[in-house]
């Protein structure tokens, strides 16, 4: 007499369960992506319609009155060249991130130009500056 058994395994794998998730999970991080502001300091940038990204190592800020920030943190005009060259040391090739308020005279980001040319004259180095301006 043969035993028969009620439940029958079933070996088909159901991927109904698995897209939902990915899905879910895609939703998610297209969400918070657009939540991070890489702004921290309140900034009109200039318009433009060119599209070139660039990874940054440091970044300046220039407000609207005309002070200058580095990540954050206040510094002047005299502190600006070593400073960065202390963050850029050991690098041969980066770019430094310069974002300047709309209302900020060009003399103000030729200040900052000057200062990392400086850097790249003393140390041999390759550094750029790339003007931040928002989508035009």
């Amino acid at each position: 007499m043969a035993i028969q058994t009620r439940n029958k395994r079933n070996v088909q794998f159901s991927m109904a369960s698995m897209s939902d998730l990915v899905f879910l999970l895609l939703i998610f991080f297209m969400l918070t992506s657009t939540l991070v502001a890489p702004n921290a300091i309140k900034l009109l940038l200039p318009r433009s319609n060119s599209k070139t990204m660039a990874t940054q190592t440091v970044t300046v800020y220039i407000n609207e009155h005309f002070k200058y920030f580095l990540d954050e943190t206040e510094i002047t005009l005299e502190q600006l060249e070593p400073v960065i060259a202390g963050m850029l040391a050991g690098q041969v090739e980066s770019s430094v991130v310069l974002r300047a308020d709309q209302s900020v005279p060009v003399q103000y980001i030729v200040n900052v130009i000057d200062a990392i040319n400086k850097i790249n004259e003393r140390y041999n180095t390759k550094h750029k500056v790339i003007l931040a301006t928002r989508p035009g």
